[in-house]
């Protein structure tokens, strides 16, 4: 059995550890600045997703698949009982692990995903990433001047080049592993998390100027999150954690305390 890959912030202290999930193409790293702030309150995993960082690569990608990885990294830690955090990807997997076993959390917090199926989105950043060849590329730069013949977002391509690494040949290459993140996609994305109910509590975040959590979702939400609330993050899109770390911060910390 493979174990997520992950690391640990404040391991020696007391309190219901927090396991915390990127989104897709993204990885622990991104949430660094995150787990040294809530190191210091109590253990705080960031973890990195199957197919993403430097955990293990795998022909399967699913909300389920997703759930047990969580299940499995739980057991092999030794932690009974956990508070979860996933964002957008992530968010599916802790949403559909507490629907699973929910006898394994403490508390949820989803961060800018509904429970709900979306439409396929990221055809152009998928398109960008298979067009680099790595054969080719002798830089990060030259990297970069591949994808912003299709993103025009700098931001974006800063977001995508993090998964770069050197490989033992002296080649660059990413971290993620595109080829079952392409084409598994529709199983992750365009697909709602699993029927069913999790009674526990639960803070939805949204970003305020993000359109991913509708007014009409809060109805799904309910059903499945009956001890949801919602919190909007001011001044923040899809990426809200990095856009407003003062405002999510502050609301993690208040609804875990």
């Amino acid at each position: 059995m493979q174990i997520l890959h992950s690391k640990i912030y404040g391991q020696e202290k007391k309190g219901t550890p927090l396991l915390v999930f990127h989104g897709l193409f993204g990885m622990l790293d991104n949430w660094g600045s995150f787990g040294k702030e809530f190191g210091e309150l109590f253990p705080t995993h960031l973890i990195d997703l199957r197919n993403h960082g430097k955990s293990f690569h795998s022909d399967e990608m699913n909300h389920q698949v997703l759930a047990d990885d969580i299940l499995n990294y739980m057991n092999f830690h030794g932690i009974e009982k956990a508070n979860l955090l996933g964002h957008s990807l992530g968010g599916k997997a802790v949403m559909t692990f507490a629907i699973s076993y929910p006898e394994k959390v403490e508390k949820l917090i989803v961060a800018d995903i509904a429970p709900k199926a979306y439409p396929p989105h990221h055809q152009g950043i998928i398109k960008a990433l298979q067009s680099v060849n790595f054969d080719e590329v002798k830089s990060r730069q030259d990297v970069e001047n591949v994808l912003s013949q299709y993103i025009p977002e700098k931001f974006v391509i800063q977001f995508l080049t993090k998964n770069l690494y050197w490989t033992e040949d002296k080649k660059l290459n990413w971290r993620f592993n595109i080829n079952t993140l392409a084409e598994k996609y529709n199983d992750f994305v365009a697909n709602a998390i699993k029927f069913g109910k999790f009674e526990g509590e639960t803070l939805f975040l949204a970003g305020a100027k993000s359109h991913y959590i509708l007014p009409q979702d809060e109805l799904l939400m309910r059903q499945q999150f009956p001890k949801y609330q919602l919190v909007s993050i001011a001044n923040a899109g899809h990426w809200l954690q990095a856009e407003n770390p003062k405002d999510f911060n502050q609301a993690v910390k208040e609804f875990l305390t």
